[in-house]
């Protein structure tokens, strides 16, 4: 999944594994539940965030991304597909994506 990079790849520099918003489909029409979080070795350390979709583009923007970076996207107005069972208050508050 190109959404996933390892920690020589990760835009901020720290030493694990970085989901970008702007690639991740949260694995809509592939999986049941999330790769990433399937995969991950450490137990609710994948939260949930803001789907990135039109609605959403200014979270965004400045603090909510590493430093204020741009995004890597070929186009800023692409929505990536989301979960619609995942609630926005799961969202906001960080929800771990599987919890124990």
């Amino acid at each position: 999944v190109e959404a996933i990079v390892d920690e020589d790849d990760n835009p901020t520099g720290e030493e694990y594994y970085y989901v970008y918003p702007d690639k991740c489909v949260e694995c809509v029409g592939h999986f049941d539940s999330p790769a990433c979080a399937e995969a991950c070795p450490t137990d609710g350390c994948i939260t949930w965030d803001m789907p990135f979709t039109g609605e959403n583009k200014e979270f965004f923007k400045g603090e909510n991304y590493i430093d204020g970076l741009e995004y890597g996207v070929e186009s800023f107005d692409a929505d990536m597909p989301m979960r619609e069972d995942v609630s926005m208050e799961d969202r906001e508050s960080r929800k771990p994506v599987i919890d124990d």
